[in-house]
Order: C-alpha cells, then sequence, then structure tokens
C-alpha cells in the first residue's frame, strides 16, 4: 500500500527534482531518498502524503542545490541541464491538462532550466513550485519554512528576472520544429553557408557543454555569422558519416550524434517565426549515460 501510495506519486515528484536540479541523475537519487524518508515514516499519522512527499522532495533537492553551486565553481566551461527524454508530442493526449501540460513542458526546457539555475535557491523553489505545479502558496511557504509575504516576494523577484532574460519561448510542439531541425542537418552536412544562417537568428546562441572531457567551446557563441562557420566546420571535421538519429529532449527537437567515440545531443530552441535561436550541445559523457539506459521521463 504505502509502496503503491509512492509509486503513484512518482513521476510527478522526478518532474519536481528535474526542474529544481537540471540533472535527470540527481533528481533521481532524490526521489530514491523521498522514498527511503517516505518508507520510514508513521505513515498512519500522514495527513496529507502527496504534500509530505512534495516537501520531502523539495528540501532534499534544494540541499543538493547548494552543493552543486559548489561544485559548479570548477566546471570547465558552460553547464548545461542534463537532456531528459520527452515526447514529441504532449498535447496529443486526450487526458492532459494544457494549461499544466504548457506549465510543465516550459519549465523543462533548457533555456528555462539556464535561467532558473541564475536563481537563488529559494527563488527557483517558490517558481517552480508556483508556475509549474500551481502550488499554493499556503503550502509553498510550509515547505520552505518562509511565511506566505516572503515567498510571494521571492515569486515577484525570480518571475522578474526570468523575464528580462528570456530570450525566446520555445514553440508549442517540438513536431512542429522537426522540418526546421532538418533542414537545419541538411545545411550543416553540406557545408552550405548561406542556407544555414538563413535558419539561424542573427542573434542565436550556440552553447557546448563538455566539462573538459570532449572538445568543446569554452564560451558561448552568438551571432548568426559565427554559428554557422563553426557548425560547417564541426561536421565536416567530426560528423562525417556518423549515425544521426532525430529524437525530442526537454521538449524541443533535437538530434543524437553517434561517432566511434563519443556520442553528442543537441537541443534545439525555434522560435515562432522559424528560426534557431538557442543550440545547446550536450558532449560531456557523464550527463548522456541516463539516456543509454532509458531513464524515465521527468517531463
Amino acid at each position: 500500500m504505502a509502496e503503491d501510495l509512492f509509486l503513484g506519486h512518482r513521476p510527478m515528484l522526478l518532474a519536481l527534482a528535474y526542474r529544481l536540479l537540471g540533472q535527470v541523475t540527481e533528481a533521481e537519487d532524490v526521489v530514491q531518498d523521498a522514498w527511503l524518508r517516505w518508507s520510514a515514516a508513521d505513515q498512519g499519522a500522514v495527513v496529507n502524503p502527496a504534500a509530505f512527499l512534495t516537501t520531502v522532495t523539495t528540501r532534499l533537492a534544494l540541499d543538493r542545490l547548494r552543493s552543486a553551486a559548489v561544485r559548479r565553481e570548477v566546471y570547465i566551461g558552460p553547464w548545461l541541464p542534463e537532456p531528459l527524454p520527452t515526447a514529441a508530442d504532449p498535447a496529443a493526449d486526450p487526458a492532459a491538462d494544457p494549461a499544466e501540460s504548457l506549465a510543465l513542458r516550459e519549465t523543462a526546457s533548457m533555456g528555462m532550466l539556464l535561467l532558473l539555475d541564475r536563481l537563488s535557491p529559494p527563488e527557483r523553489a517558490v517558481f517552480v513550485l508556483r508556475e509549474a505545479f500551481d502550488l499554493p502558496y499556503e503550502e509553498i511557504a510550509a515547505i520552505l519554512e518562509r511565511t506566505e509575504d516572503s515567498c510571494r516576494q521571492l515569486l515577484s523577484r525570480a518571475r522578474r528576472r526570468v523575464a528580462s532574460e528570456r530570450r525566446v519561448r520555445p514553440v508549442t510542439a517540438p513536431t512542429d520544429a522537426r522540418p526546421l531541425v532538418e533542414a537545419f542537418l541538411a545545411a550543416a552536412q553540406g557545408g552550405d553557408l548561406g542556407r544555414l544562417r538563413s535558419l539561424l537568428r542573427e542573434d542565436v546562441v550556440v552553447t557546448t557543454d563538455g566539462n573538459g572531457m570532449a572538445r568543446a567551446g569554452r564560451h558561448p557563441i552568438h551571432g548568426a555569422e559565427k554559428a554557422a562557420r563553426l557548425f560547417a566546420a564541426v561536421f565536416e571535421r567530426f560528423y562525417a558519416g556518423t549515425d544521426i538519429t532525430f529524437a525530442t529532449y526537454n521538449n524541443a527537437p533535437a538530434f543524437v550524434i553517434r561517432t566511434p567515440v563519443r556520442e553528442v545531443v543537441y537541443v534545439f530552441g525555434c522560435d515562432a517565426e522559424g528560426r534557431i535561436a538557442e543550440v545547446y550541445a550536450v558532449l560531456n559523457p557523464d550527463k548522456l549515460r541516463h539516456l543509454s539506459r532509458g531513464g524515465p521521463s521527468a517531463g
């Protein structure tokens, strides 16, 4: 009974932990720790199991988030979230709540996770709990052991910062942007600079995460001209004749490149005008191991 109840909440807990941490493996560890807390608790005295599990998961994730901030100080180059496998078109599920699905999809996007990473841990927690999961302020205050007014202020600051730094809202469904990514791949493989430039927004940003374990840029690339030249050179030099598979990660179109020495995941942020605004290339092998073992979706 206790295990069945926990398993019923597990997908939501994974989704919550991933949005707080940006790492699938860490989210899985947090939820496992939450199970241990739940199994050891006096469950007969727990009035609201969902609130109990949400509180435990949030607090465990925040502890890890504070520790991660220290580890980031020695990270080599840009840090990206671990790619999260998601459905190509979540809206196709007739049982899904459209409003809830949109909020959950947006807060799991690469771009949003990077914005959340710039918030303080309490700001991030309030933003995720309120915006993605629509928890009442009373419950959020209890989870964070703060007043409701304090939580409202944290959310207001977080919203302002996200709004001021957000570059683009992702298209509603990854399937809408799939043709654009297919065209990008064809142009990159063919070294067609003109076509690549036309597919990229002028202010496109390319971020590559290797952490010193794979060849990767130490700084993001800005602008269509530089990005087009980069992609043409990289695909000619490193990815000629490789196995490339289209996929959906973080509710965005993506593809996986498999070479004899490594696996690479490209995730794309596309704007409503049909151009690529953001490219996230994850080369760090530590961030791709969960994909080979079919990790659970936290979308």
